[in-house]
Formats: structure tokens, C-alpha cells, sequence
């Protein structure tokens, strides 16, 4: 199956670096109903985690995380690349963005047992219209 390129939101929120913060965090969005297509969470300063929460809808999600009183920064725009795992379909990707002059500033990936992946690829948002035109998105 070939890849699939689409458009996504996201959002971040920081939290407390200590043990159960990120329980409660993913409890709270669990509870309000919340879908995350994917999320990150890496240290940002002493005893701060920042997380990245990538959402199908951001509009619901903004108004789901106001009223729990979740302080988000975003929303903010990337590329989520999902299919089965051909690096040379990767590969393909990023050529097309360095042919447009498009930097990826980061991306993360993973597969699971079934040789799927998802592939989330970051682009500053003055190239990112150029980014997704350049991968028809």
C-alpha cells in the first residue's frame, strides 16, 4: 500500500518532570474523549516536560482542553505520513523536499509487527504550504 500524506495539527502543553504527571495528563485527555493521532514528550528545562499532542480535530480539542484547564500553545502544523514500511517511499519524501528547498527541521517514526508506520515530519510554518504543495498534500 502506498504511502498517505496528510495535514495535521498540533498542540503543546508542558508539564512537571516527576513521576505520574504524564499519568495525569493522558488520563484527563483520555477522560474528556480526546483522539491523539500521535504525541511526543521530551525534557525542556529543569523539571518541565513539554509534550506535543497531535489531534484529528484541533478546534474540539482546544475547546475539550479549556475546560480541564489545560494550557496548550498551538495550534501548530505537520505532515503525518502513514502506510507500510518502504524506506525507499521515505526517502521519496524527503527527496521532494530538498528538490523544493524545504528543510525538515525534525520528524519522528515508528513501525510496528505488521510493517505499518507513521511518520510525523515537522516543517516551519513559513515552508509549509510550499512543503505540502511539493508532496500534494
Amino acid at each position: 500500500m502506498p504511502s498517505s500524506i496528510r495535514r495535521i495539527e498540533y498542540f503543546y502543553t508542558n508539564i512537571k518532570d516527576q513521576p505520574g504527571e504524564a499519568y495525569r495528563l493522558l488520563t484527563r485527555l483520555e477522560t474528556l474523549g480526546t483522539t491523539l493521532l500521535a504525541f511526543s514528550a521530551m525534557p525542556t528545562g529543569i523539571n518541565t516536560t513539554q509534550f506535543a499532542l497531535f489531534v484529528d480535530d484541533a478546534r474540539q480539542f482546544e475547546r475539550m482542553a479549556r475546560q480541564a484547564g489545560i494550557i496548550l500553545d498551538g495550534p501548530y502544523l505537520a505532515l503525518l505520513v502513514q502506510g507500510d514500511v518502504h524506506l525507499a517511499e521515505l526517502a521519496e519524501i524527503h527527496r521532494r523536499l530538498f528538490e523544493g528547498a524545504v528543510n525538515v527541521y525534525a520528524s519522528v517514526g515508528l513501525a510496528d509487527d505488521e510493517n505499518k508506520y507513521g511518520y510525523v515530519i515537522y516543517i516551519r510554518p513559513e515552508e509549509f504550504e510550499r512543503a505540502a504543495r511539493l508532496l500534494e498534500v
